[in-house]
């Protein structure tokens, strides 16, 4: 039995204003779906977080409702489980009239107790789906007002669940949490502090399999969880994590797991060097990567982002170790951080005409800015 495992598509998603829509089109229609084509999975699992938001943008809808119509047409059983980005409400519409395709939508966490039976190849499966919840809505659930923690809340569910698992079945999990233990990145939702928002990774002991979602890294998670992490980089500390989607075969004994990594449409990347050899490199790698910029100059650059970007227009974002520390860009911050490089304030005319004049100044034009500033800050004081 062959199983696919992908999650935290996060469709509709924006990074730095740039939509990255036609990235996940890209994606999901040239890439995706082909796999599945040509791998003829028993199983594809998609666990949360397919939309950024809860209200999705329409377009993001319309890629949804195009992929759940390419998989029915494979003839693949689909499960798909609501993130804590995904509207629950919004995903359950239609829910009853998909599983007659094979496209098991999950929304609340007590779905998990009403599992879904499979014949996947000959290999008989109980599939369990286990939507992201709050504790308060679990505690509703099972009616026990002492669940306080998302440990306690979920623990107590997936007892619930493992007691309704078949030894004559192969028990799959499919759940949307942050398991104890594993590595966030900077693109998720803000992590519980204190550790409330943490799952043992003791309750998925039961199940042969758990497919996790809500991290962007693919790892794993105990023994028997693991993270698909997300198909594409969606912040810019995820720029050297290698992503991929996740296929899992089972023939009788533990899961044997391999991973298939797609080139995205556009790269995300972080460059460091000085300005000269960035804007070498721009001249000659052009390219319409989403591109951090990390300036290593001692001195000040004028406008670097403008002189870049007609090579790099996915340019969005440029830092300056010279600037590092400059109070969030106000005044008084950079000319204290001027002051603390022993930068004057000739040296930085003198690189504003040269670089954006063209013209190196002489003693006169100095001495004439030196005394302008002197009256700005003389009636500031």
């Amino acid at each position: 039995m062959k199983l696919v495992h992908t999650a935290d598509w996060h469709l509709g998603k924006y990074l730095y204003g740039r939509s990255l829509l036609p990235d996940q089109e890209y994606f999901v229609r040239e890439q995706f779906l082909p796999f599945l084509r040509e791998e003829r999975p028993d199983l594809v699992i998609l666990a949360g977080d397919v939309f950024d938001r809860a209200i999705a943008p329409s377009g993001a809808l319309r890629l949804f409702d195009s992929f759940l119509s390419g998989v029915s047409a494979l003839g693949i059983p689909l499960a798909v489980i609501a993130g804590n980005h995904d509207g629950p409400d919004r995903m359950a519409i239609g829910g009853a009239l998909l599983r007659k395709s094979g496209v098991y939508l999950a929304a609340r966490p007590e779905e998990v107790l009403s599992p879904v039976e499979l014949m996947c190849g000959d290999q008989p499966v109980r599939l369990f789906l286990l939507p992201y919840g709050e504790p308060a809505e679990i505690r509703a659930v099972l009616g026990n007002e002492e669940l306080r923690t998302f440990q306690e809340a979920y623990a107590a569910l997936l007892e619930r669940a493992a007691a309704l698992a078949a030894p004559d079945r192969l028990n799959l999990l499919a759940a949307h949490c942050f398991a104890a233990g594993s590595v966030t990145s900077a693109s998720e939702s803000p992590v519980y502090v204190g550790g409330t928002g943490e799952v043992s990774t003791a309750c998925f002991a039961p199940f042969s399999y758990t497919a996790l979602g809500h991290l962007h890294a693919p790892q794993r998670a105990g023994e028997r969880g693991r993270y698909a992490g997300s198909p594409l980089k969606y912040s810019f500390d995820e720029a050297n994590q290698e992503k991929s989607v996740t296929v899992v075969e089972f023939d009788g004994g533990e899961p044997r797991v391999s991973f298939r990594s797609f080139p995205p449409l556009r790269d995300l990347r972080v460059l460091t060097g000085s300005f000269e050899e960035l804007l070498a490199r721009a001249k000659k790698e052009p390219c319409e990567d989403y591109l951090l910029c990390e300036l290593t100059d001692n001195g000040p650059v004028y406008l670097p982002a403008e002189q870049l970007r007609p090579y790099w227009p996915n340019l969005l974002g440029l830092s300056s170790h010279w600037l590092a520390g400059a109070g969030e860009g106000s005044e008084d911050g950079l000319r204290e951080q001027l002051r603390h490089n022993g930068t004057d304030a000739s040296a930085v005319l003198r690189e504003f005409l040269t670089q954006i004049c063209g013209y190196e100044p002489d003693a006169d034009d100095e001495e004439l800015f030196l005394t302008a500033l002197r009256g700005e800050e003389e009636e500031e004081a």
